[in-house]
């Protein structure tokens, strides 16, 4: 289902950078980790910080970071995606690709269904998370610790 042009959804972190032929830029972002993925035609191949994301060498990140095409199905091989991730964890940085990812596809595609599947898989994917971690407070160790009291 391809929406018209007065009726596409604004999804937010990803513009569209060229019409023809069709080049997407998305951002992802968890914590302090930063993705910015770009979206062009091609047959499928998905590269994160110049490695193929077939051979990165943490499973659960990597599979954290396909989540978005697998749900995308045959649309995912349809495309090429370049990311480029920096800072934080190795888990913020797959959340941050996935993310990238997600938006991305949405964007190119411009497809509602794609979006409601996002959504209902994991809201995440599309909206974002705004937890960071808290600031640590003057006096203390760290960010909610207290001194012990004792009563005896």
């Amino acid at each position: 289902m391809t929406l018209e042009p007065s009726e596409k959804q604004h999804v937010p972190g990803a513009y569209v950078a060229q019409e023809s032929p069709r080049v997407v830029i998305a951002v992802g972002k968890k914590k302090t980790a930063i993705a910015r993925a770009l979206i062009k035609p091609g047959v499928g191949r998905v590269r994160i910080n110049g490695y193929p994301l077939e051979l990165w060498p943490i499973e659960m990140a990597r599979q954290k970071m396909a989540e978005p095409l697998y749900l995308a199905g045959a649309l995912a091989n349809r495309v090429d995606i370049e990311v480029e991730v920096r800072g934080g964890g190795f888990m913020g940085q797959a959340t941050a690709v996935r993310m990238a990812i997600a938006r991305g596809l949405v964007r190119y595609f411009d497809d509602e269904k794609l979006r409601e599947i996002y959504l209902m898989y994991d809201p995440y994917m599309i909206k974002g998370d705004p937890r960071r971690t808290e600031p640590k407070k003057p006096g203390l160790k760290h960010a909610r610790s207290k001194r012990q009291k004792a009563y005896r």
